[in-house]
């Protein structure tokens, strides 16, 4: 986006800024400026000069040697060659020292070229008369401008005068990076108004006058709209006995300054209201409207359209176009027909300003080829309460143009009025936020100079429609920072959980699993959550199962990454199997990682829940008790102090039937372990007996702690006791622990499994097992009737259960 600098100075009194200060002033605002560009920054002492006599240079038949006034006592001597001089003509004189930007031809010079006092064939010559090129601009800025030859001034221009001046070329082009969500400042009264709010000036938009005779458009046109979500706003106004005629000279300076080429005033009256609200506008020739009606449609599929370059579109049903009661006149936002366009001898015109769907515009502009100025801002989604200013501002112009007379009245099909938001005042929320101490009134100040209202019963600040960017207290907060001035924030570290240095707690839970991993041996890997469904017969699971409804992808990359992983095996026994196939011995891997669980199946707009896994898998050394002791590692190094327990019936159907387990803590499930099913492992091309174990990291974020409690050393001796049992095969270790933990009273210190034994020595069907359990008192030594009397209710409480101890 790019503004004149004295055009935004029009509309802020007062400003007085340089270019550079203005610069720097509007991006530390907000409005970031990526540069500027001075229009007369290779032009010097060029002045209006009058040609008050002309003389053929004797020595040269071209060239011809002209008294030139500018304004002081003694006329200036130049000869010069331009075709086109005459006596009273008045033309831009550059003096003996001064720059000019380029020759004749356009070309430029860095820093222009300077112009000294010299003799053509021995004629002394006191400065040269410039060409509109050499003034640094061109005839398509300048229609007025000779083909060749030097610029003629209007007569009523003083001599004298500063040239630069006259042309308008004493202004600066500024331009600026806005973001898409900011449709406001892609115009130059948006540009104004935050210049004015960050040099705390006031803002003067232009003033719209009524316009209109006595007539009722509704009586020269009507408007249909058939897709009132591609279009929600179409306003219309008529112009009749339209007279065609140059713009005036101030209109075609500003249009010059934003690169724009000059035309006749009705297109410049569109360009200009375009570049200063912000909304394209367009201009039909009304006699060329069968019907006298505009409606809005989709075009029919392979239409065929003429636009106003000459080009043919074949379009189809997603373009939307501006149709009369016959044919296509212009396709929506982005140029008009051929057929309808505005010649020299229009005589009653019709002017459109509407808002359209800016997704729709700018998948129309690429399907069609063709991005305009217009399409450029439409696409960005522009306000439709903008439309009906531009539409009467055009008018006005119009009228003080003499350029037409307009129509009373306006067609306005506007279905869904967008009405602006509230969003509820929240100071202390902002200084939090900012690490600042604003006061509540300064930040109202602020509000107030960028147009934003307050409702102070409801502690709400008003939010008007073209503002789209502001949605929440954030915004908020960042439309008080950019005012209040970055430069003046200190600096602070952020609070919560994540302050530097910090991490969340989830995050130090999966540290933590990761130091656990890496100090057992196991290395990190990374897989996909891009599954195939043939997963699940891989690992046995029956059709009925619940990990079978997975949420399949729209778009993917082929039938083997088709669904979302409901369980984390697959990508650890796959990348097991590329280990062991590579002759890898001892292999040792883990996986942070999600797993995707729909919460309805079929699936609805809710998103499934995603469960981070810490998955862990093996070969090689070690074996089912190795894997359950790493488990426990990171249950207590996350601070789950209590001793899980196992269930050997987990069934799961990829784990062996007779070594696997269930791991519960505090009554929740937490995940599973246990040496992997011999079909599975074959199914992988696994020939050894492979080891996994999957943990639920939001079950344990819910239970783990980093507290700790310092306990000092133990002054006093442990006494302990050696139990040997036999039991029943099936009766856990873990039913055994629960009775030893329960019974052992409040010295039970610890308690540890040394032996287990199954053989000829002991009767069939029964098993061997040992445990040494430790006794110790803060306050004293315990005796052995302090030892005795726990010993004896574990013994019992054992018997009971139909557990012996070995004699």
């Amino acid at each position: 986006m790019n503004t004149s600098l004295k055009w935004i100075k029009d509309m802020v009194p007062g400003l007085e800024a340089a270019p550079q200060e203005f610069a720097d002033a509007m991006t530390l605002s907000g409005t970031k400026a990526e540069g500027y560009e001075a229009f007369d920054r290779d032009l010097d002492k060029i002045v209006v000069g009058q040609i008050k006599n002309i003389e053929k240079h004797p020595d040269a038949d071209k060239l011809v040697v002209c008294q030139v006034d500018i304004g002081e006592a003694d006329p200036v001597q130049i000869v010069t060659g331009a075709p086109n001089v005459k006596e009273g003509q008045k033309v831009p004189v550059v003096l003996d020292g001064g720059r000019v930007a380029g020759g004749h031809d356009g070309s430029k010079t860095e820093g222009g070229i300077k112009i000294k006092k010299g003799k053509l064939r021995g004629v002394v010559s006191n400065g040269m008369m410039c060409s509109i090129e050499e003034l640094g601009s061109t005839k398509d800025m300048y229609p007025e401008a000779p083909e060749e030859g030097i610029y003629i001034f209007d007569a009523g221009v003083p001599v004298g005068a500063d040239a630069v001046k006259q042309l308008g070329l004493d202004d600066v082009s500024v331009e600026y990076e806005i973001t898409s969500n900011r449709v406001d400042c892609f115009s130059v009264i948006g540009i104004a108004r935050e210049a004015a709010a960050t040099f705390g000036l006031p803002f003067q938009p232009p003033v719209i006058k009524q316009t209109g005779n006595d007539e009722d458009v509704n009586d020269y046109i009507k408007v249909r709209v058939d897709d009132t979500k591609l279009c929600p706003r179409y306003t219309a106004r008529v112009v009749k006995n339209i007279r065609i005629a140059p713009s005036p000279e101030w209109m075609q300076r500003r249009l010059a300054a934003q690169g724009i080429r000059p035309i006749n005033n009705i297109v410049d009256i569109t360009n200009y209201v375009m570049e200063e609200y912000g909304q394209p506008m367009h201009a039909y020739d009304l006699d060329t409207i069968a019907g006298n009606q505009i409606i809005v449609r989709r075009a029919e599929n392979d239409e065929k359209f003429v636009t106003l370059d000459g080009q043919e579109h074949v379009l189809d049903d997603s373009v939307l176009m501006i149709c009369d009661a016959e044919k296509p006149v212009g396709i929506a936002g982005i140029m008009g027909g051929e057929n309808s366009m505005i010649t020299d001898h229009v005589k009653t015109m019709l002017f459109e300003a509407a808002c359209f769907d800016g997704t729709n515009i700018r998948h129309s502009a690429k399907k069609i080829g063709m991005r305009t100025d217009a399409s450029g801002k439409f696409e960005k989604g522009l306000d439709p309460n903008n439309a009906i200013d531009a539409m009467n501002r055009a008018c006005q112009l119009v009228e003080e143009f003499g350029a037409g007379e307009v129509v009373g009245g306006v067609v306005d099909v506007y279905t869904i009025r967008k009405e602006g938001r509230r969003i509820l005042f929240e100071p202390d929320k902002y200084n939090r936020l900012l690490g600042t101490d604003i006061t509540p009134e300064t930040m109202l100040g602020y509000f107030e100079k960028i147009e934003l209202g307050y409702d102070k019963e409801s502690n709400e600040v008003i939010i008007p429609s073209w503002r789209q960017d502001l949605e929440c207290g954030a915004d908020l907060a960042e439309e008080v920072a950019r005012f209040y001035g970055y430069d003046k924030i200190g600096t602070t570290l952020p609070s919560g959980e994540a302050t530097t240095g910090k991490l969340s707690f989830k995050l130090r839970i999966e540290a933590v699993a990761r130091d656990v991993a890496e100090y057992c041996g196991f290395s990190q890997g990374m897989v996909y959550s891009f599954e195939s469904p043939k997963v699940f017969d891989k690992l046995l699971i029956p059709e009925d199962s619940e990990l079978r409804k997975a949420v399949v992808i729209a778009n993917p990359l082929g039938e083997d990454f088709s669904i979302m992983r409901t369980i984390s095996l697959n990508g650890m026994l796959t990348s097991l199997a590329t280990n062991y196939n590579r002759r890898n011995k001892d292999v040792r891997l883990y996986e942070l990682g999600n797993i995707y669980l729909p919460k309805e199946f079929p699936l609805t707009e809710e998103l499934p829940d995603e469960r981070m896994q810490f998955t862990l898998g093996m070969y090689g050394e070690g074996d089912f008790f190795t894997m359950k002791g790493v488990i426990e590692e990171f249950l207590q190094q996350t601070g789950m102090h209590k001793k899980p327990e196992y269930n050997p019936n987990a069934e799961k159907p990829f784990l062996h039937p007779g070594r696997q387990a269930e791991i519960r803590y505090d009554q929740h499930v937490i995940g599973y372990f246990g040496e992997v099913h011999p079909v599975v492992a074959a199914n992988y091309s696994i020939k050894d007996r492979v080891y996994v174990a999957v943990i639920d990291l939001p079950l344990i974020v819910q239970m783990a702690s980093f507290d700790r409690k310092y306990t000092g050393i133990a002054k006093f001796p442990a006494v302990t006791r050696d139990l040997s049992m036999v039991c029943p095969k099936e009766i856990l270790a873990g039913d055994i622990e629960k009775i030893i933990a329960s019974k052992g009273g409040s010295y039970l210190e610890s308690y540890r499994l040394f032996d287990i034994y199954e053989g000829n020595q002991i009767k069939l069907g029964y098993k061997s097992l040992a445990y040494s359990i430790t006794f110790r008192a803060s306050d004293r030594t315990l005796d052995d009737e302090a030892v005795n009397g726990p010993i004896g209710h574990i013994v019992k409480a054992l018997e009971e259960k139909g557990v012996e101890l070995r004699k």
